[in-house]
């Protein structure tokens, strides 16, 4: 019976040693940064509109050629905190943003007709508005993404 116990004792005493010499990292793992957190996200919507229904214009980020934004669709980005420069065809319309992490941007895009042709304007607008837009819309289409290192596949439009 003492063996017994003893031998009870020992092994919750290894159990604890084990616990103890692994609550250090079990510690740092529940303050990593959070992958969902640590990015900010751009949303770039178009709404659906009569003008310029058929286009399908591109948005560049910092010169790089992300995805073409069909009507009533939104291409979600995820990008590391910094400095960006969000433009479409026209290098008129440009939006500069200094992204904080943890924050959701919401840029609209929209056909603007002229006399002659349409042209893009980008406008950024304020989150509550942009969640709601978006709510309304479907994801662009695969075929769309130019360069899938931008996307946020984690968006979900939700608040």
């Amino acid at each position: 019976m003492l063996l017994e116990r003893s031998d009870t004792v020992r092994r919750i005493g290894a159990v604890i040693s084990s616990v103890l010499l692994l609550l250090p990292f079990i510690l740092a793992a529940q303050d990593a940064p959070n992958a969902s957190t640590d990015k900010a996200r751009v949303v770039v919507c178009r709404c659906r509109q009569f003008e310029g229904g058929g286009s399908r214009p591109s948005i560049y980020c910092n010169e790089t050629d992300v995805a073409r934004v069909q009507a009533g669709r939104y291409v979600a980005l995820g990008l590391a905190p910094g400095k960006y420069s969000f433009r479409s065809v026209a290098q008129q319309s440009q939006i500069e943003l200094d992204l904080k992490p943890g924050q959701e941007y919401y840029i609209r895009l929209d056909i603007v007709v002229g006399e002659l042709f349409g042209h893009v304007r980008l406008t950024l607008v304020q989150p509550e508005q942009g969640i709601g837009e978006v709510k309304q819309m479907k994801p662009a289409d695969a075929g769309m993404v130019k360069d899938k290192r931008f996307l946020a596949a984690d968006f979900v439009p939700t608040r």
